[in-house]
């Protein structure tokens, strides 16, 4: 029987102070939706793919549809008011014998493996739910009053997609609308209502099934996406950057040296640049042109920029004198931006990749790190920024966020510390040349100790 997933995306009200629905939001470099339809789209149990999307937004759809070759999708079509109302619409475009698949286009982290359980308990179920355990005691209340709690070891929370077998919740929803006091928040609550003796079986969710609801929510998204397209496991292995031509600033120490050795041994064309090495500051304006127009010049293309160069002065700002504060945030903040906008024009060519730093510093303002932090909240704040300028040309920009690492810069600010209790610079190195190779852009990558 042929499997349909159906992506509902008929939703139209601007919620999270963005001028667009939540399904049109970016995340890890793609729109919401995007993400959604391309899991269903590379799924090999999925025949085909039908959106339901507000008339204003079609055009979005149809564009993003073309853009990525989602070859699936045989039908964008126009929702209604409510949820159960773009159901409809979706049931109603077919008359064979199918299994439609319902899915909320603000789900993007559904897994390989809850469509497939969905799509093989439809072979002896004909209605599916999928859902998790609560966590979280649930109380029911009445006037601010406390009047049930309920048992929690048999509730559960739903998520989608919901799946069935067409003539099950058609049949479902013809009785259902002859109902004058009909309400529906989900398909499966419009099984359970109207069609009392069929079973409807639960698949098991995830965690990271997640509904984008709140502003909140985006950050998660962001960090399980990272989770999702870069495990540590993954970056055990060489990085896949035979030939590309890398330019590292910062690459005489520390995480700098061991990328620049560990690209080497990946058969990278490595150039590294500092102060040590060619007397190549970053915060020099001049030396960062001369350095991108010499490896330019030699290889006719630069593929990934790696700006690890960075000052660490672990002193309160009153005893810092202005020289020493000018030169911080030169090396900092300054010499990034200018790193950024002079990489431009090489890395729109190749469709490149920029990589800085920042500091798990940067969530909080410290004393003693007052530049140190504010500067390195600048970069994630930069990153963020200039990622969504140069998607419109394919450039992916990221910034890695290493925790406590054992390099010569901390050694010269904190003195002997325990190395068990510090990351390795190596291991910094292979998450940072892998996420090189990812498609995600806009990204702060923690990087932490493996316990």
């Amino acid at each position: 029987m042929k499997n349909i997933a159906v992506i509902l995306a008929g939703g139209k009200g601007i919620r999270l102070g963005y001028n667009k629905p939540k399904q049109f939001l970016k995340v890890a470099g793609k729109l919401i939706i995007e993400h959604t339809i391309e899991t269903f789209q590379k799924h090999e149990e999925i025949d085909e793919i039908v959106v339901i999307s507000h008339k204003d937004y079609m055009y979005l759809v149809e564009e993003l549809v073309n853009n990525n070759s989602f070859n699936k999708v045989k039908k964008i079509l126009n929702g209604g008011n409510e949820r159960s109302d773009s159901s409809l619409v979706a049931i109603n475009s077919y008359d064979e014998d199918v299994n439609l698949i319902f899915h909320d286009a603000v789900r993007p982290l559904v897994s390989y493996r809850i469509i497939s359980d969905c799509i093989e308990a439809l072979k002896k179920y004909n209605a599916i739910d999928v859902a998790i355990p609560a966590t979280d005691t649930i109380i029911e209340i009445e006037d601010n009053l406390i009047s049930n709690i309920p048992n929690r070891n048999k509730l559960n929370r739903g998520q989608t997609p919901q799946a069935f077998k067409l003539k099950i919740i058609k049949k479902a929803y013809d009785l259902a609308l002859q109902d004058e006091n009909f309400i529906a928040t989900d398909d499966c609550g419009v099984v359970k209502r109207y069609l009392t003796n069929e079973k409807i079986f639960v698949v098991k969710g995830e965690e990271s099934n997640i509904k984008l609801t709140y502003e909140e929510d985006l950050f998660l998204l962001d960090k399980l996406f990272q989770i999702k397209s870069m495990s540590l496991k993954d970056n055990n292995h060489m990085p896949k950057i035979k030939d590309k031509v890398i330019v590292i600033f910062g690459g005489s120490y520390g995480i700098g040296k061991d990328i620049k050795d560990l690209a080497l041994k990946s058969k990278a064309k490595v150039y590294s640049f500092s102060r040590s090495e060619n007397n190549i500051n970053i915060a020099n304006k001049e030396n960062i042109i001369h350095s991108l127009n010499e490896v330019y010049q030699k290889e006719k293309k630069i593929d990934y920029i790696i700006n690890t160069a960075g000052l660490l002065n672990k002193e309160s700002l009153n005893n810092l004198d202005y020289e020493t504060i000018e030169e911080l945030i030169n090396v900092n903040y300054l010499g990034t931006i200018t790193l950024a906008k002079e990489s431009f024009k090489y890395l729109q060519k190749s469709k490149g990749h920029i990589l800085f730093f920042t500091s798990s510093s940067y969530t909080r303002g410290r004393a003693n790190y007052s530049l140190y932090s504010s500067s390195k909240a600048a970069i994630v704040n930069f990153t963020q920024a200039i990622s969504s300028e140069w998607d419109v040309f394919d450039i992916k920009v990221n910034c890695i966020n290493p925790e406590r690492t054992l390099t010569p810069m901390r050694v010269r600010n904190f003195g002997k510390e325990d190395s068990k209790t510090l990351l390795t610079s190596k291991k910094v190195a292979e998450v940072s040349l892998n996420i090189l190779t990812k498609n995600i852009t806009g990204q702060v990558i923690d990087v932490k100790k493996e316990n």
